[in-house]
């Protein structure tokens, strides 16, 4: 386990029959759930132009980005509450993204771990990350979201094939369920260097552990 990634990410695999209705019918039964993340996420809206213009923002401030990225870069320091709330609220985005990818048939829970796991530890910021890094790190991923786009537009589609596959059977194409949850792996291991900068090491470009 020496290589494992420092952003470690896991999904239980349904090995069940699946409830086809609800499977059916995920892209209207996820939206009191989207809401709710989208309200902690925030949302604005601007209309109008000049000094008619007006804006109009809701919700939350979503993942912490800036203020890591000052604390680290001036004071070598990860606020731990900072570190919670990331962590929760990617747990949370999680689980929503995989109930709409129709791998766990139990709605989203706000706080419990269901079937999705998420860990990254909390950073000695002193010890563990480059002060500089993080000024750079969103950049320096810039390959890892050319290849996601492309690996984001094949989880599209085999999640269309698991839609059919479940109505028709009640399960989850196991090979299906292996590469979108490594997507979900992919990404969260891009978000975990460039975003909530957890860890100065660089993503490594697969899908499994």
């Amino acid at each position: 386990m020496n290589d494992a990634y420092p952003v470690r990410f896991s999904v239980d695999y349904p090995d069940r029959e699946l409830n086809r209705l609800t499977t059916g019918f995920r892209i209207f039964t996820v939206i009191p759930i989207a809401i709710v993340l989208g309200a902690i996420g925030g949302y604005s809206s601007t209309w109008g132009g000049g000094t008619r213009a007006t804006t109009v923002a809701v919700g939350g401030t979503g993942l912490l980005f800036i203020p890591p990225l000052l604390m680290i870069l001036f004071r070598q320091k990860y606020p731990r509450w900072w570190y919670d709330w990331n962590l929760q609220l990617l747990r949370f985005a999680n689980r929503v993204g995989i109930y709409v990818a129709l791998m766990d048939d139990r709605y989203p829970s706000t706080d419990e771990q269901q079937s999705v796991r998420l860990d990254f530890a909390h950073p000695d910021a002193q010890q563990e990350l480059n002060r500089w890094l993080p000024l750079v790190k969103w950049f320096l991923a810039i390959p890892h979201y050319v290849v996601l786009f492309f690996l984001g537009i094949g989880a599209f589609f085999v999640v269309i094939a698991a839609w059919f596959a479940i109505l028709f059977t009640g399960r989850y194409p196991r090979g299906i369920f292996d590469y979108v949850v490594g997507v979900h792996r992919w990404a969260n291991r891009v978000t975990g260097y460039g975003f909530t900068l957890v860890t100065d090491r660089y993503p490594p470009f697969r899908l499994s552990p």
